[in-house]
């Protein structure tokens, strides 16, 4: 790399985003694009260019799995490595490509053409087994076209030039209801907003008792009424854009679909709360919608629904800007997504004070989920009580369910809130159904006596995964993958996260070598207790709940794996000394543990 295309890198990428430290992420992101990777040269040059120390950009480098610090390939190929795409056989099919290229996974070909590795949950479950290749999302993949892309990559043919149909990504709207089923025409829902005024919108959003629908169920006028109430002009809306939990590709569907009434959600916001700043977190995953989202914006500003005095309401001002995430599972959890924002590590903050007061640099902030904000489109069009008429009390209007695994048609469904588990797994066509994972690898797994219970925040709770298994699977497995997950996906930040995912995931994998005993599952509940209760942000608290729920509920998957009801060691430090054999050409009972132990050697 010379230092000419360096300067001239980095200077391109902070002309298009700013000289701002908090553009360090979006300017990282730009240069790599460039120049393939993130030499230390380029770092230094961004590092001076920001004015910004070198280590800070260099830690920022190397959080982010998307970001390289070192030659990653010219073919970036890397396989989903969630569970269902396991269960479809990805990573039968990632060595099968291996071993066509002659690439060892998670490593770059000698001759720096390619590099094939797993990465997690990339947001196509439903029509997996899927992969990204530099970015780009290729679908169903099967050991035909296995073989085609291994021709590709050996023949270098540009991506350009791959075929189209590799590319194909489908909606697979399932079952649709108040949202995907109403025709929203841009502007429509803003316009009625504005006729409310701002405080008789609010009003409307108070009467729809409408949730948060990431996950954490959080009351939407409460927040955006905090976030008006607060000190300071320079209010900001953050649209929560990073699907990252495992199993859930609802958001993929919406910023695909009906990105006018998500960028919409975020003008309602706006005119709720004053906001003038608007801000869509767009996982990295998901890059591939980047240039139809920016054309929707483009068209929206032309038409008078961004920019200066919206819809011709004086001083209503609010535009909306796209920043890129890097593959950081953290950053779904709101306040390592500001972080993140702001060009810094995805580290979740302490709470409070909360991101309503000071979110985006120090600025009161909204953060709202993608589906959050469609659905405010709706209760702007049509009111907020015939919004809360639908679903129950406590959880109003419909639920986006993004649903996978063993069954017939995996897809997106819209139902009511109060919905049976058993209803959708009829309607999914899913049969001899053992468990379903509720709300993705953080969310909860019921066993068949539980699919009477209802989707809904006072009973099953969920951002929208719904993962399905049938008496086939192993549940152990199922949940050693999740700790797994969990364990790659800590940010490091406190030590009873990054230490404790560590250890559930080794206690995991001795049970799968067969080497665990009661007391290694004493160890895995004492390690639950501990993540649960001393981790610092909701990741490491949600980390052990895989393990607990199939514990209770599926011991057996663990039991039916233990040899031995004592203590056995999955290190043989007889074996670890066989080198050491091997170099002193001594094969003798002297030269074994096992034979001083028993004094044979006597």
């Amino acid at each position: 790399m010379q230092p000419t295309d360096v300067h001239a890198g980095v200077a391109a990428a902070v002309q298009r985003h700013g000289a701002a430290p908090s553009s360090l992420l979006q300017v990282l992101i730009a240069v790599q694009d460039r120049l393939g990777y993130l030499a230390p040269s380029a770092l230094t040059e961004v590092a001076a260019a920001l004015d910004l120390p070198r280590a800070h950009v260099e830690g920022v480098a190397g959080f982010y799995s998307f970001l390289h610090t070192s030659p990653a390939g010219r073919y970036r190929i890397l396989f989903a490595d969630n569970v269902i795409e396991r269960m479809q056989g990805s990573a039968e099919l990632m060595h099968a490509l291996c071993g066509k290229l002659w690439v060892e996974p998670g490593r770059v070909s000698e001759d720096g053409l390619v590099g094939v590795a797993p990465t997690s949950c990339i947001g196509m479950g439903d029509q997996g087994p899927a992969a990204l290749v530099n970015g780009r999302p290729i679908t169903r993949l099967t050991h035909a076209r296995i073989n085609e892309i291994a021709e590709l990559v050996r023949r270098e043919v540009p991506l350009e030039q791959w075929p189209a149909a590799f590319f194909t990504v489908d909606d697979n709207v399932r079952r649709t209801d108040a949202l995907l089923g109403t025709r929203l025409a841009a502007g429509d829902a803003l316009a009625a907003a504005l006729r409310m005024g701002r405080s008789g919108w609010l009003d409307e959003m108070q009467r729809s008792n409408l949730r948060g629908r990431g996950g954490a169920g959080f009351t939407t006028a409460v927040k955006w009424t905090a976030c008006r109430d607060a000190a300071g002009p320079q209010k900001v809306v953050v649209c929560n854009a990073d699907e990252g939990e495992p199993g859930t590709f609802k958001d993929r569907l919406l910023l695909t679909r009906m990105a006018d009434a998500v960028f919409e959600g975020m003008t309602l916001a706006a005119w709720a709360t004053g906001a003038q700043l608007g801000l869509l977190y767009l996982r990295g995953e998901y890059r591939y919608l980047l240039d139809a989202l920016n054309a929707t914006l483009t068209q929206r500003r032309a038409a008078g629904l961004l920019g200066r005095n919206i819809l011709g309401e004086a001083g209503f001002d609010f535009d909306i800007a796209i920043h890129l995430g890097a593959g950081a599972y953290i950053c779904g959890e709101e306040t390592a997504l500001l972080e993140s924002l702001e060009g810094k590590r995805g580290t979740p903050r302490i709470r409070p004070p909360f991101p309503v007061t000071h979110g985006y640099l120090g600025r009161p902030t909204v953060v709202n989920n993608v589906e959050t904000l469609a659905k405010t489109c709706l209760i702007a069009c049509g009111g907020g009580a015939a919004f809360a008429a639908t679903g129950t009390a406590q959880s109003t209007g419909t639920k986006l369910l993004s649903i996978s695994g063993d069954c017939a048609a995996p897809g997106i469904y819209e139902y009511p809130f109060g919905v049976t588990v058993e209803r959708v797994l009829e309607d999914c066509g899913a049969s001899d159904t053992q468990a379903v994972q509720v709300g993705g690898a953080a969310g909860i797994t019921l066993a068949a006596y539980e699919f009477q219970r209802r989707i809904a925040f006072e009973d099953v709770p969920t951002a929208g995964a719904f993962m399905v298994f049938d008496s086939g699977r192993d549940l152990f497995e199922v949940a050693r993958n999740f700790v797994a997950f969990f364990a790659h996906e800590s940010c490091g930040f406190c030590t009873p996260c990054r230490v404790g995912t560590g250890l559930l995931k080794a206690a995991m994998d001795k049970f799968a070598s067969g080497h665990g005993s009661r007391g290694d599952l004493a160890d895995i509940e004492w390690i639950d207790r501990l993540l649960k209760n001393a981790s610092h942000c909701g990741l490491g608290a949600s980390a052990p709940n895989p393990v607990l729920d199939t514990l209770l509920k599926f011991r057996s998957f663990y039991e039916r794996r233990m040899q031995t009801a004592d203590f056995e060691p999955a290190f043989d430090l007889d074996q670890a000394l066989a080198p050491a054999r091997r170099v002193s050409g001594r094969d003798d009972a002297a030269a074994h543990l096992a034979a001083r132990a028993t004094g044979d050697a006597s």
